[in-house]
C-alpha cells in the first residue's frame, strides 16, 4: 500500500515518530498491516553499524533488502533509520515505485546542537547512544531531503525540539491523511507510483511464476550461506544444490548483502527481459538452474 520513510540527524527522534505514526495509523480508517523496519528489528548496535564505511553500506543494504521482500499493496511499511543519503532514499523509492505504491518522506528537523543533548541525555540513562566520532561523522554527511527531488515528495516535516512529537502532529497528521488517501486530492497527487519498464515486475504467464522465481533463488541463497558457513573462509569451489542443477563455484567469500543484492539483480533482469520475450520459469528447477548460470558469471573462478 505504502513506504514511509523516516529521515533525520542521529537522536533527532524519528524511532519516536515512527511508532506514533504506526499508532495513528492502526487507530484510522486504514485497515493494512503496519510494519517497522529499523536496526533493531536485526538487533543490530548503531556504533557497530555505522563504525566504517563497509559496515554501513551493509546496514543499508539489509535494511533494503528487507524492504524489498516487505514492500506489498496490502500493508504499509515504515523505514526508520538515519537514511541519511539521497542515493538510498532513491532506492526505496524506486523499490515503492516498481511495486506500484505510494510513498512519502517524513523528515525529524532538529538542530545539531539538540540532537547532541539528547544523545548526552540517553547516555545518562545508560541507554543506546552514538559514539562521539560517530556522531560527528553522521552529522557531517547528512544530506537534508528536498521536496524538489522526486525520492522526497511528498516531505513531511516534524520539528520535534519546537513542537515535540505526538499523534497529533501536524506533518503526522498530513502523512496519515495522505496514506489513506484523504489528502491526495487536495494536493494533486498520484494515488500511487507508477512502475516503468526499468522497474515493474515481468511479464508472467503463469501465476505461479513470481512465487517459483522469488522462492528458488532464496533457497539458492540459503545453500550458499550455509555452505559458507561450514567452509569458515575456505575454499567454496564445487557448492552442490542437486545433481539435477550446475555445481556453484565461487572465486572468494559473499556477505549476504551481497548475495541479496545479486539476487535482486538477477530477478530484475529476468523481468525486463520477459518484456520482449518469454516470461519466466513457472517451475523451481529452472529457476533456480538459471540463477546458478548467474552467480558462476558474476562470482565463478572463471
Amino acid at each position: 500500500m505504502a513506504l514511509v520513510v523516516i529521515c533525520g540527524q542521529p537522536c533527532s527522534g524519528k524511532s519516536t515518530a515512527a511508532l506514533c505514526l504506526s499508532v495513528a495509523l492502526k487507530e484510522s480508517e486504514s485497515n493494512s498491516s503496519i510494519r517497522i523496519i529499523d536496526e533493531a528489528s536485526f538487533h543490530l548496535d548503531r556504533n557497530q553499524s555505522y563504525a566504517d564505511m563497509t559496515a554501513e553500506k551493509n546496514l543499508r543494504g539489509v535494511l533494503r533488502s528487507e524492504v524489498d521482500r516487505s514492500v506489498s499493496r496490502d500493508n504499509i511499511i515504515i523505514v526508520d533509520s538515519l537514511n541519511s543519503i539521497k542515493g538510498y532514499r532513491y532506492e526505496l523509492w524506486c523499490l515503492a515505485r516498481a511495486a506500484g505504491i505510494r510513498y512519502c518522506v517524513l523528515f525529524c528537523d532538529a538542530e545539531e546542537t539538540q540532537c547532541k543533548k539528547w544523545n548526552e541525555q540517553r547516555r545518562e540513562k545508560c541507554e543506546a547512544t552514538y559514539d562521539d566520532a560517530i556522531f560527528e561523522d553522521l552529522i557531517r554527511r547528512f544530506e537534508k531531503p528536498d521536496r524538489r527531488n522526486r525520492w522526497d515528495s511528498p516531505l513531511f516535516e516534524l520539528f520535534p525540539y519546537k513542537d515535540g512529537i505526538q499523534k497529533s502532529s501536524a506533518a503526522i497528521v498530513d502523512a496519515i491523511s495522505y496514506l489513506t488517501k484523504k489528502l491526495i486530492q487536495k494536493l494533486g497527487m498520484l494515488k500511487s507510483l507508477q512502475p516503468t519498464i526499468a522497474t515493474q515486475s515481468a511479464r508472467f504467464s503463469e501465476a505461479n511464476s513470481l512465487y517459483e522465481l522469488d522462492r528458488a533463488t532464496q533457497e539458492v541463497i540459503n545453500v550458499v550461506v550455509e555452505a559458507q558457513s561450514q567452509s569458515i573462509g575456505g575454499p567454496l569451489n564445487g557448492i552442490s544444490l542437486s545433481q539435477e542443477l550446475p555445481t556453484l563455484n565461487m572465486s572468494r567469500s559473499v556477505g549476504l548483502p551481497e548475495l541479496r543484492r545479486l539476487r535482486w539483480t538477477f530477478i530484475k533482469l529476468t523481468g525486463q527481459t520477459s518484456l520482449s520475450g518469454p516470461p519466466p520459469p513457472s517451475d523451481a528447477e529452472s529457476a533456480k538452474r538459471m540463477f546458478v548460470d548467474y552467480l558462476n558469471r558474476e562470482l565463478g573462478t572463471a
